[in-house]
């Protein structure tokens, strides 16, 4: 979708690159969410997390298995929208 509308983007391997706490943060800052919402439920539940742990244990636990963050996720400079549906990525363009 982003080459059809001629956008210049990086793809960040999530499993290669993960993200670190703090960027982490600033991802969320950008679009809104806390922790739990950008968890993935089921990834959750194989770790052993309910969802219900605070921001910062999610945070890290993101950061240590990077599988536990919704994604897509679409960033451009200040602001950041869920993938998903793809339409929600031609909120920030």
């Amino acid at each position: 979708m982003l080459k059809d509308l001629g956008v210049d983007y990086r793809y960040r391997e999530y499993t290669k690159e993960p993200l670190s706490k703090e960027e982490i943060r600033e991802v969320l800052g950008k679009l809104g969410l806390t922790a739990r919402d950008i968890l993935r439920s089921r990834d959750a539940k194989k770790e052993g997390l309910t969802g219900d742990e605070g921001n910062d244990a999610l945070i890290a636990a993101m950061a240590s298995n990077p599988n536990l963050i919704q994604r897509p996720i679409f960033v451009l400079g200040d602001k950041a929208v869920m993938g998903r549906p793809p339409d929600n990525v031609r909120q920030i363009l």
